[in-house]
């Protein structure tokens, strides 16, 4: 089945920064995004929480918009959109959980000498100034604490154990922060 006329018009929409393409993007294709990383963890035996599970699907959706929209431009359209997003939605999902793997079987080495190792954090992409203006506009609306720690992690891509170190913030509390800052973030709070 080739692209139907409403994911050619939403892809177009996307690739000429449209207001609103990217909502009604992800407002489109969120919930496919989700069943697939469950899905994915489910076939490959990881228990996800739902913080996991929502972190996992913004990476998903920063492959998404890496490299202004890349994938959405190298799409020949000889599929559907959903099935294409599965593809990249399962790819980063593996190469995620892989990650999260390692980092557990680093922790559990590090834990035989007392130490902690954090999940590494994926580099936030570059996909636009009209992007990075956007997310520094969400991040003024964050308090001063919380604004940091976000742009470590998300902008530059820093460890919980560095951010900690930098910011002077017990580690196991970094999570936490980032979980708050998102909330608000999506006005949920």
């Amino acid at each position: 089945m080739a692209l139907i006329a409403r994911d050619r018009e939403l892809i177009r929409r996307c690739l000429h920064h449209e207001p609103g393409a990217w909502n009604d993007f992800v407002d489109r294709f969120l919930g496919l995004v989700y069943h697939v990383v469950q899905h994915t963890a489910d076939m490959r035996s990881y228990p996800l929480r739902p913080e996991d599970k929502e972190d996992v699907a913004a990476q998903v959706l920063l492959k998404i918009v890496e490299h202004d929209y890349g994938p959405l431009r190298q799409f020949k359209g000889k599929s559907r959109l959903a099935s294409y997003l599965t593809v990249i939605a399962r790819r980063t999902c593996v190469n995620e959980l892989t990650n999260r793997m390692q980092a557990k079987d680093k922790e559990g080495i590090g834990r035989a000498n007392d130490q902690v190792v954090e999940d590494k954090p994926k580099s936030a992409s570059k996909s636009g100034l009209e992007e990075m203006e956007e997310v520094g506009k969400l991040l003024k609306k964050l308090p001063s604490r919380e604004r940091a720690v976000v742009r470590l992690f998300y902008l530059e891509g820093r460890s919980y154990e560095q951010i900690s170190t930098e910011l002077n913030i017990p580690v196991n509390s970094i999570g936490a922060i980032l979980a708050r800052a998102r909330k608000k973030l999506r006005g949920e709070d």
